[in-house]
């Protein structure tokens, strides 16, 4: 569009009107709309008739005005907002009243590019044997670089082979405005302060091949900006991500990302500080190594991918934004996770922060720990099968490290006299009961068994076999489907461990025939099930004897499960498409309509673990669709339009109220969500391997990073 003529902002909201786009997302920043402040954007968003998206590039906290006016304007229209900072959502609430829950924090996103060090780069570019500090992007005054030209003698005096290299061209406005004034000021003063063989000027544009190139190759990446109201930065997003140590001025978006210890914050305008912290990097080189390192690992979450997944979410919560209209009049969403997305890298962030040297939290307030209510073995028998499982993502030595403290828990939940496993410990390690819950008994042996067939360490491995054994005969007795299912999972584990032990194969059919004729005794042609309500995490009961049947061979088992699930898929699929699952207050009872709310991550995830199982033993079925379904629940494909998940820590809402979500991110509701992007993963895998097998080329992955690829 021409930017100075307002009937193309308007003809351009016909266009979109008149072909049916679903979302339309506006990137805005001042200066590149026509009009004072950009107010023709106005024009094209008071015509607009589908749903905006506004991404703000700037948000200023002391406006004009005229930038009041259009900012206003703006966050007024929107749906939903995105911003790259914490304080970009922060203004936007405080200086111009906008609603926090329709904000989202996206950070600017970055190239999924490997670690190297820099010799490579240097040498294909000729920078062979110098120390390389990198400043690039458009040149304007606001950029601070005579400030790092002025701390370049203290810096070459500690460091004489020093060189300070400026990539990028005049900013396209400058340039308009005063030509290339600004650009031979700072070569006057390079010249001045004889510093010829130590700065060097690359005046252009340059690809992103030759870009990541130059931050390959540099050893320190500098940006010394002179004012704190910068919402976002692409360079110092793009350096940080490549794993560059960066040292910054504390404006807004440094002040943020550099905040774990990645970087190094100076003052502003500052050329002695600025100096002192170059030099000092240079000098000691293990300490930079650590710092790129640090800086590396904690920009996986903004890879492209992940920040593509975050507006796929942000657009069909937008889609969905109608508060006054009823839920079942929503129009169907479309599903965020269809086979041609990325799933989120798994972050155990969040995961570190609920344990302590002896084991798993069992809630959190908020994302903090909560020790009054100590810890119980439900959920450090999630996470030890969670650690255990081949595709969760984790790195190797956390999850080897985890592992060992929660199988100490176990066994130190283990009561010999009872033969059986206590549950609840308080903060003080001290045990609240003798004997705990037949269903904690049933999951502490399934995770058991995953850690007899799966785990790395070979010690580990026997003790799992050993207490697993000791454990099963107790079950016998127990009167709980969930708890028979979660034994026959942790069965079908054991047993492919130890396909000789006789009396764990024979326990597992006993089991499995308990299942199946609960399901005979209760169903009807409406009501698949194996008892007369609906409670908590249901599909395992379905994904118990769907394993058993595919692991003994016997079809009906296989049968049995598949039917129920079929059924449950069905109760748990709202009419506008979306995962549905029964709400926790009061369940669901035969003949009575399901309770929609508090929905549960517990649900979601044994519903994708349920249809990987039934993939595996019927293929031509939808069964990824169905748990792709499932999965989106957490992204937000739910009744509300709100993501449960916050993927970069890895924390996980405790679930949905009728009004909003849990703000609680206990010990269940984050290892449902890991557990259930590990059974994506698997099943990436699973239909992957299916279609290559069947002679026809893969399509486009599901869960795939870089390493799995």
């Amino acid at each position: 569009m021409d930017q100075d003529d307002p009937e193309q902002y308007r003809n351009a909201a016909e266009f979109i009107n008149r072909e049916g786009f679903d979302v339309v997302c506006l990137q805005h920043e001042f200066g590149i709309f026509g009009g004072e402040a950009g107010k023709l954007i106005l024009d094209f968003i008071a015509a607009l008739k589908v749903p905006l998206v506004t991404t703000l590039h700037t948000v200023l906290d002391r406006p004009s005005d005229d930038q009041r006016e259009v900012t206003e304007a703006i966050v007024a229209a929107s749906r939903r907002l995105v911003v790259m900072a914490r304080k970009g959502r922060h203004i936007l609430v405080e200086t111009y009243r906008a609603d926090p829950g329709k904000i989202d924090v996206v950070p600017h996103g970055i190239p999924d590019a490997p670690f190297v060090d820099t010799l490579g780069a240097k040498h294909r570019l000729g920078f062979s044997g110098r120390n390389v500090i990198l400043t690039f992007g458009l040149i304007s005054p606001n950029k601070g670089i005579e400030t790092m030209i002025e701390a370049m003698p203290a810096i070459i005096a500690r460091s004489p082979d020093a060189l300070y290299v400026v990539m990028g061209a005049t900013h396209p406005q400058l340039l308009r405005e005063a030509g290339e004034a600004y650009r031979e000021s700072l070569v006057r003063q390079v010249e001045a302060l004889g510093l010829k063989d130590h700065v060097v000027f690359l005046n252009r544009f340059v690809d992103r091949p030759e870009l990541l190139d130059h931050i390959a190759m540099c050893d320190l990446y500098v940006t010394p900006y002179l004012d704190e109201a910068q919402m976002t930065s692409g360079t110092l997003a793009y350096s940080h991500g490549l794993g560059r140590p960066v040292i910054s001025t504390p404006y807004w978006h440094a002040a943020e990302l550099l905040e774990d210890g990645s970087g190094v914050l100076v003052p502003f305008g500052d050329p002695a500080s600025l100096g002192r912290a170059v030099a000092g990097l240079l000098e000691d080189v293990s300490a930079r190594l650590d710092m790129a390192k640090k800086a590396y690992a904690a920009s996986r979450p903004m890879i492209w991918a992940n920040t593509a997944q975050r507006y796929v979410q942000c657009f069909g919560a937008a889609r969905r934004a109608l508060p006054t209209t009823p839920l079942a009049d929503v129009s169907p969403p479309t599903h965020l996770l269809t086979a041609n997305c990325m799933l989120p890298t798994a972050s155990a962030r969040h995961l570190i922060d609920m344990c302590d040297d002896t084991g798993m939290f069992q809630h959190a307030v908020f994302s903090i720990p909560d020790r009054h209510h100590g810890y119980c073995i439900d959920d450090n028998a999630r996470g030890l099968l969670l650690c255990c499982t081949p595709a969760n993502g984790l790195d190797e030595s956390f999850a080897e490290t985890m592992s060992q403290r929660l199988a100490a828990f176990v066994q130190h939940a283990w009561n010999p006299d009872e033969r059986r496993f206590r549950n609840f410990m308080g903060f003080n390690r001290q045990w609240l009961e003798s004997v705990g819950s037949e269903d904690s008994h049933g999951r502490t042996l399934w995770a058991l068994g995953a850690c007899a067939r799966h785990s790395s360490d070979p010690g580990r491995a026997s003790w799992a076999r050993h207490l697993f054994s000791e454990a099963l005969e107790k079950v016998m007795a127990f009167t709980s489907p969930r708890a028979w299912a979660f034994t026959l999972l942790g069965l079908d584990h054991y047993c492919a461990a130890c396909p000789k032990d006789r009396n764990a194969d024979t326990r597992r059919g006993e089991l499995g025939q308990r299942l199946e004729r609960l399901l005979i005794a209760t169903e009807t042609p409406a009501w698949i099930w194996f008892e007369d309500r609906l409670t908590y995490d249901n599909a395992r009961l379905c994904e118990a004897l769907i394993r058993t049947g595919k692991a003994t061979r016997i079809t009906h088992f296989t049968e049995a499960g598949l039917r129920s699930l079929r059924w449950l898929i069905q109760v748990q699929t709202a009419p506008q498409g979306h995962f549905r699952p029964v709400g926790s207050m009061g369940f669901m009872r035969q003949r009575a309509p399901p309770h929609l709310f508090d929905q549960q991550p517990l649900e979601a995830c044994a519903t994708i673990a349920a249809c990987v199982a039934a993939n595996a033993i019927d293929p031509a079925a939808p069964w990824p669709e169905e748990a792709r379904r499932a999965f989106a629940w957490f992204l937000g494909e739910n009744d509300l339009a709100i993501a449960l998940v916050d993927i970069e820590s890895g924390s996980c809402r405790d679930g949905l109220h009728p009004d909003r979500a849990n703000e609680n991110r206990g010990a269940e509701s984050v290892l449902s969500y890991l557990l259930g992007l590990a059974d994506m993963r698997a099943l990436e895998a699973m239909t992957r391997s299916d279609t290559v097998s069947v002679g026809h080329s893969p399509e486009p992955s599901v869960c795939l990073d870089r390493a799995d690829a």
